[in-house]
């Protein structure tokens, strides 16, 4: 089996042609012009709005970029603004609190010294209630027993006398609180 190389009837395919090549050129320059007359003036403008739109839309991105970087920048600004008032009422908030725990203290110091000196002084008051109705019993018991033992009433100028008799040999001084304790 052969493959016929050309046939005759197909060789002007093959051949140049000199008159197919200058209307082979003829009709490029004419689709040439055409396309420079009324296509390329489209596609360009169509590619210079693109262009455009493109460096519109970079420019667009580029304020917002710089927009964005200026809030966030003002956003750290009053983020660090905050964070230092914050830390300062903080800081206020302890120190009148600490304040106020000294006050708290020193009032709770002074309530503690007033009540030890009422007590103090209700306790001196009690005992020299103490000490008189001690003596008021030891006069009642001494002029008791010495009408029992002498079987007589006393009058009043003897009562006393006996009465001061026993009490100046009595040493209430021990039972009367100290003056320096």
């Amino acid at each position: 089996m052969s493959i016929p190389i050309a046939s005759s009837s197909n060789s002007w395919l093959i051949t140049p042609n000199v008159g197919l090549t200058i209307w082979t050129l003829v009709v490029f320059l004419i689709a040439m012009y055409t396309l420079n007359k009324l296509a390329f003036p489209r596609i360009r403008e169509a590619l210079d709005k693109r262009r455009s739109g493109i460096a519109e839309s970079i420019d667009a991105a580029e304020r917002t970029r710089t927009e964005a970087e200026e809030v966030l920048s003002e956003y750290r600004e009053r983020l660090k603004e905050a964070r230092a008032q914050s830390e300062e009422i903080v800081q206020r908030a302890r120190q009148t609190a600490e304040s106020h725990e000294a006050e708290g203290k020193v009032r709770g110091q002074e309530l503690v010294a007033e009540a030890a000196k009422k007590a103090e002084r209700e306790i001196e008051a009690a005992t020299k209630r103490a000490l008189d109705d001690i003596r008021r019993e030891v006069a009642d018991l001494t002029i008791m027993a010495t009408e029992k033992v002498t079987r007589k009433v006393l009058d009043d100028d003897d009562q006393r006398r006996l009465v001061e008799d026993a009490l100046s040999e009595l040493d209430f001084s021990t039972l009367a609180p100290s003056d320096g304790g």
